[in-house]
């Protein structure tokens, strides 16, 4: 993928103009990708975006097979920090070695029905395994070859031209940012996080821009929150969902960057951002999404690119969903630990008057062990409650199964003490504006 830097490093001006086949390039693809991701059709009664058909297609296909496809690569996953010698690296990758080898075992025991009789209610192993795990493992590479239209042919860089006079006062981060922004979010964090430690790295952002951007942006991909919509049940106000979501970590984001430990972080850099000349911030827009789009892949090695890094992300959440998740989900249904935490968001919760007030304060909480755990809590809950938790769980953006192994996996310098206060705060933010959009979205669909 082309993101920040490589957008405008080296471009062959000599392609990048604004003949016809170029044009194409630019918008053809990335149109496309819209198409998969944004506009819902209607396929046999069922009204979704087309990526959602697509997956059902899939499933429907693997038949019986789709729990042994889970498990393969579920077990992928777990050879795969043993084979690299990943597991070495840290303390906290052999931890995460251990917990994707418990992975192994649970969905052995989720496949085979063998365990214990308590992890073979509704709402444990089977929920986990047949309506989270296999469909993740089904979206998220087939998702990454239709991200590869809507983030590689140079939309992205284009649109992060035109946002850079609003990232340095809104979000005090450069303006080659808004590119990382938007690309982990409809991307992958994982990768986004790479991107952000590169460019960290390579001193253009400083210590406080890079945290800044790993904590407020590098949240779970559109296919994720797929994932999460058709598990609360929102997809038939997909679009609401997906850009009121977008809106809410972004303006979260906007606060948590003015508030300790965000705001004390170190902000010097070596290197400073070019200046775009006045006036001409649209033509550079439009000349620096034309050079991406010269620039990008050919079609099928792009495809092949984004199905080898789809499955690799698949593999490396997998285990973790369904250990961690599993974890959460015995905490939460027998330990009062869930109660205890989600009683510093009651307040936030029962000021708009919901009736699940205390059970969506418990499942926000849930969140920070892995973000999928509140939609698996709040499944039956009333639209507004639902809403809320698709947000949250998005918008918290921190949680353990994944994300926050990934940063402290970089150079960025943020300890888990300030990732959790970040975590904190985001979530406290997030129940504020997304209970009321719930309300607004209830009324707007009519009920």
């Amino acid at each position: 993928m082309s993101h920040s830097d490589e957008a405008f490093e080296g471009a062959d001006e000599t392609r990048a103009d604004g003949s016809p086949s170029n044009v194409l390039r630019l918008f053809v693809p990335s149109l496309l990708g819209i198409l998969i991701f944004f506009v819902p059709l209607t396929i046999d009664g069922k009204t979704t975006i087309p990526l959602d058909h697509m997956v059902t297609g899939a499933r429907h296909l693997l038949g019986a097979l789709d729990g042994w496809y889970a498990l393969a690569l579920i077990v992928a996953g777990a050879l795969y920090p043993v084979i690299s010698g990943q597991w070495r690296r840290s303390l906290t990758d052999r931890v995460f070695t251990v917990l994707k080898w418990l992975g192994v075992v649970a969905a052995v025991m989720a496949l085979s029905g063998w365990g214990p009789a308590a992890l073979f209610e509704p709402d444990m192993l089977p929920f986990l395994f047949d309506k989270l795990v296999i469909s993740v493992g089904l979206i998220v590479p087939i998702g990454a070859v239709f991200l590869a239209l809507l983030i590689s042919y140079g939309l992205l860089e284009l649109i992060g031209v035109l946002m850079e006079p609003v990232m340095r006062p809104v979000w005090r981060t450069p303006g080659k940012s808004a590119i990382d922004a938007v690309a982990s979010f409809v991307g992958s964090y994982s990768i986004g996080l790479l991107i952000t430690n590169r460019v960290y790295q390579a001193g253009q952002y400083s210590a406080r821009e890079a945290a800044i951007i790993a904590t407020g942006f590098s949240t779970v991909s559109a296919t994720f929150m797929i994932i999460v919509a058709k598990t609360l049940d929102l997809m038939a106000v997909w679009n609401l969902y997906f850009w009121l979501t977008l809106l809410i970590t972004f303006l979260v984001t906007a606060v948590t960057v003015r508030l300790p430990p965000l705001s004390r972080l170190d902000d010097t850099k070596s290197v400073t951002e070019d200046a775009v000349p006045a006036g001409q911030r649209l033509s550079t827009a439009w000349r620096t999404g034309l050079a991406v789009a010269a620039r990008a892949p050919g079609l099928r090695r792009n495809v092949a690119l984004n199905v080898k890094e789809g499955l690799l992300m698949a593999i490396g959440i997998l285990p973790s969903i369904m250990s961690v998740g599993l974890i959460g989900l015995l905490l939460a249904k027998y330990t009062p630990l869930f109660d205890w935490l989600g009683l510093v968001f009651y307040p936030v919760t029962a000021l708009w008057g919901l009736d699940e007030a205390r059970a969506l304060a418990q499942a926000a909480s849930a969140g920070l062990a892995e973000m999928f755990l509140p939609a698996l809590l709040m499944g039956d809950a009333g639209f507004a409650a639902r809403f809320a938790t698709g947000v949250v769980s998005v918008a918290s953006v921190l949680f353990f199964s994944a994300s926050i192994p990934c940063i402290l996996s970089t150079s960025i310098p943020l300890s888990v003490g300030r990732i959790v206060v970040v975590w904190f705060l985001r979530t406290l933010l997030s129940l504020l504006l997304a209970i009321p959009a719930g309300y607004m979205v209830q009324a707007l669909a009519g009920g």
